[in-house]
Formats: structure tokens, sequence, C-alpha cells
């Protein structure tokens, strides 16, 4: 039988086709007021595997919109009360659940000093949503594990929907209405990981590596590792890892690599070849065949996928992993121990 986890990762193309559909007026009206707004910079708050969408969230307005972004640290406004000063600011308060009182104090203040404030969020009457200007609900339904899948993929589907509005582009859309699809494939293409993750369910620790639009996938898998299987998963921007970390490579250690398209392939060359001399266990999340080649086990995701939206369907790739790993060292991933669906941080 199919645990929650794995069942609403095989919900997410039907939900991020929704989202498509019925969240486009929504998102087109938002991103019309951003434009009349004129933002300065973006600033995102959010937490937990939303802090992850936000991290895609600037290399996404940082790039496609040419936007500063910041991530809140919301202690400022609730721990300190020293809020920054935010006027001119366009800020959006990503959360699954609408409710944790540190993201909604952000939102809330911001919306104080005359930012622009849009809450990202599954419940459209949430503390969230109330607190701010605009809402563009992820439309995902009600989701029952406690390891977020499909919420996750639907807010970064909603924040590159912003994108493409604030830009007003209209031919990217059409790169928007193929990721249903994408997933789809991203979902047939790893659908026997049973194997593969037995031969990893005795590592207690692994690296999981990305860069660019992709880092937030890989502190995203990490998480999902961590939530599910105990894991201790390291994420870290493939850059960073060589400035130190990298001298943890032995053969003890499992290296994830989150690398798909040509051009992230190059850009950790390196990283792979001093992998492969310290025989580092090596899994790739790629659609790049040499690199596949290479590894213990190979992630499959689908090629051509703009790179802007790749973290959608990498990420599926890797809930699957983590799905797959949890099973493996004989878990059950609908009951992570000390962790509830919605926490609330102050």
């Amino acid at each position: 039988m199919k645990s929650l986890f794995e069942a609403e990762i095989h919900e997410q193309p039907a939900v991020l086709a929704r989202l498509l559909e019925e969240g486009r007026p929504r998102a087109s009206a938002i991103a019309s007021a951003v434009r009349a707004y004129r933002p300065r910079f973006v600033m995102i708050a959010a937490r937990g595997s939303s802090d992850n969408a936000a991290r895609y969230g600037q290399y996404l307005f940082g790039v496609r919109n040419r936007l500063a972004v910041a991530l809140a640290a919301p202690s400022l406004f609730t721990h300190y009360d020293a809020a920054p000063r935010l006027e001119g600011a366009l800020v959006l308060g990503v959360s699954q659940s609408g409710q944790s009182p540190d993201i909604v104090e952000v939102l809330h203040r911001a919306r104080g000093q005359g930012a622009l404030t849009v809450a990202v969020t599954n419940d459209p009457v949430a503390p969230l949503a109330e607190a701010a200007e605009h809402q563009l609900p992820l439309l995902a339904g009600k989701e029952r594990a406690v390891a977020a899948t499909k919420t996750y993929t639907a807010q970064l589907l909603a924040l590159a929907m912003l994108s493409v509005g604030m830009e007003g582009a209209d031919a990217d859309w059409e790169d928007l209405q193929a990721v249903p699809g994408q997933v789809s494939e991203t979902l047939a293409l790893n659908r026997d990981l049973a194997a593969a993750a037995a031969k990893h369910a005795g590592s207690d620790r692994m690296v999981v590596v990305g860069r660019g639009f992709n880092l937030s996938t890989a502190f995203e898998i990490a998480l999902k590792i961590k939530e599910t299987s105990y894991v201790m998963a390291d994420p870290y921007s493939s850059a960073d890892f060589q400035h130190g970390p990298i001298a943890m490579l032995d053969e003890s250690l499992p290296l994830l690599v989150v690398a798909p398209g040509a051009a992230a392939v190059a850009d950790v060359s390196e990283l792979l070849s001093r992998a492969r001399r310290a025989r580092a266990p090596l899994v790739a999340l790629t659609d790049q065949a040499d690199l596949a080649s290479l590894a213990d086990v190979a992630l499959e995701v689908p090629a051509q996928v703009p790179e802007w939206l790749s973290p959608v369907t990498s990420v599926v790739a890797g809930q699957l992993w983590a799905h797959a790993l949890t099973r493996a060292r004989g878990l059950d991933p609908d009951a992570p121990r000390g962790l509830a669906k919605v926490t609330l941080t102050r």
C-alpha cells in the first residue's frame, strides 16, 4: 500500500496543472500590481520547506526580474523587535499552512510600513493570508503527509508564475504549461528505486550539492531525507563545498549531486573528479548520460527543461529517492518522529 508521502508525490502533476489553469488570473493580477508598485527589492519570509522555495525565489527574481532578493530573518521582527526598513519592498510570505506566527508578523509589519505584501499559501483564510494585501493560493488540496511534497512544488510554480507575470513575457507561459507533463515523466523515469536505495540503507550521512536555481533543490532533498529516513544529509552549494567541506569525502560518505543540464555538469566537473579519487559513492540527479554513467545511482529527469524551471522536476526525483531510502531503512515515511504537520515558531 502506498504511503501518504508517496501518494502525494504522485499527485503533483494534477496539482500543478490545476494551479496553472485556475491560478493564472490571480497570479497575473498580483504581477500587475507589482509592476505598478515598482519594488526596489524583494524580501521573502518562510520556514522549513517553504524556506527552500524562498531560496529558489532568490535566483528566480534575481535572474529573471533583475531584483535584489533577501531572505527574511523573522527573529528580527519577533525576538528582537528590530524590523528592517521595508518601504519600497515586495515582501512575500511563503507557507503551506499560513499559520506560523513569526512569518505572519513579518507580513504584518511590512504591510504597516507600506511594503507590497503577498501571501503564497495553501490556506487562503490562514493568518498569513489575512496579514497580506494580496493572496496567491496554491490550490494543492489538503496535504496529509507530514513531509511536504505537493505544496513545495506548487510554491515553486506559483513563484515562477508571478515572475513571468512581472516580466510580462507571455511566451514563457508555454514553458510553464509543460511542467506538469515533465513532472509526470520524472515519476515514470524513477519508478523503481528500491534496489538502489537498499545499497545505501546503511549510510547514516550524506552530502547533497547543487548550485544556482538548484541550490534550493539540494536543500529541499536534504531536508526530505533527514525528515523521513533520519540520515544526516548535509546540503551545500557545489561551490561552497569545495571551500573546505570537500575534505570530508571518502568511501563512507555518499555524495548526491543535483546537476540537470550540461552547464550544471560542467560546473561540478572538478567536484566529481575529487569524489571519484576519494571513492565516495555517487548519486547523480541529472539528464546528462555522461554524469549518469559515472554514478552508482542515477536519478533521471527529463531533458530540455529550462534551468529556471528545473527545480520542479529535480526535486520530484529527490522526493522519490527520499521515500525509497526511508523504506529501505525499514521506516514509516508518514510517521517521522517528533514532527507535526504544522510547526508554530515565534
